[in-house]
């Protein structure tokens, strides 16, 4: 978790670590209720500062990624850069993680800070355009399938700029649930989620807000085994059913 680098009084190094302790309490709260885990493909804390493996990471749109004050930071692209397209500029910053396996469970902490909310970010997805979360000052929605169809939403959980937000997400087969810490789970079960990513961007992506930073934490991925999750029937029994609204037809 990013801490400036200045002097603190003693009350406030005791707020950081209380503010410290409460978030991971938080994180660690969440339990998979989908799917089981198996094997762990990537942890990091981002506590060591150094280049982002590739084959790992792929930068989107030229924007800039670092692991800066124990965080992986994101700004936007170059303005050398966003002056020579017509599209696709990088105003967002946009990264994605083609390490993640096509069926798992993901661990992490994000925040998106300053900028400017777009009507399509910020966002986080699982495969590009597959399953993805957007965060709105109007509330949460899952959105799928080229984002041509809503499949949940949380309307009183609202993004607010600066605010660390820890999750956990698990896909298998054709189903997708997201749990918040404090904040609500969005579950939808679709077909497209059980059918590989086409395009570049596959596995954990995330676009910020316009003109802004991101930062994540905290992120394991791991691979899931063969068997439901013993929990999921009585989860899933506590979730509230959400009728898909079309937005566009799918391409």
């Amino acid at each position: 978790m990013s801490i400036p680098l200045q002097r603190f009084s003693l009350a406030a190094v005791f707020s950081i670590l209380f503010c410290s302790s409460l978030c991971t309490a938080a994180r660690e709260a969440i339990k998979p209720i989908l799917a089981i885990p198996d094997k762990i493909v990537l942890q990091d804390d981002f506590s060591i500062s150094e280049p982002l493996a590739k084959g790992t990471w792929s930068l989107r749109q030229h924007t800039r990624w670092n692991i800066e004050e124990g965080v992986l930071r994101g700004i936007p692209s170059s303005l050398e850069y966003q002056n020579s397209r017509r599209d696709h500029q990088g105003f967002e910053p946009r990264i994605s993680c083609p390490a993640t396996p096509s069926e798992f469970v993901a661990s992490f902490s994000i925040r998106f800070i300053g900028g400017t909310e777009t009507s399509i970010a910020p966002f986080v997805e699982f495969g590009h355009h597959v399953a993805r979360i957007k965060f709105s000052e109007m509330g949460m929605s899952l959105i799928a399938d080229g984002e041509s169809v809503k499949l949940d939403e949380a309307k009183d959980f609202k993004y607010e700029s600066g605010k660390w937000y820890h999750a956990m997400a698990e896909l298998r087969g054709d189903e997708f649930v997201i749990q918040f810490a404090n904040g609500p789970t969005l579950y939808a079960k679709h077909p497209r989620f059980a059918l590989p990513v086409s395009s570049g961007g596959a596995g954990f992506g995330v676009a910020g807000t316009k003109g802004g930073a991101v930062e994540i934490d905290e992120l394991t991925l791991w691979s899931i085994k063969a068997k439901i999750n013993p929990m999921w029937k009585s989860a899933q029994k506590q979730l509230t059913p959400f009728p898909p609204i079309l937005l566009k037809e799918p391409k």
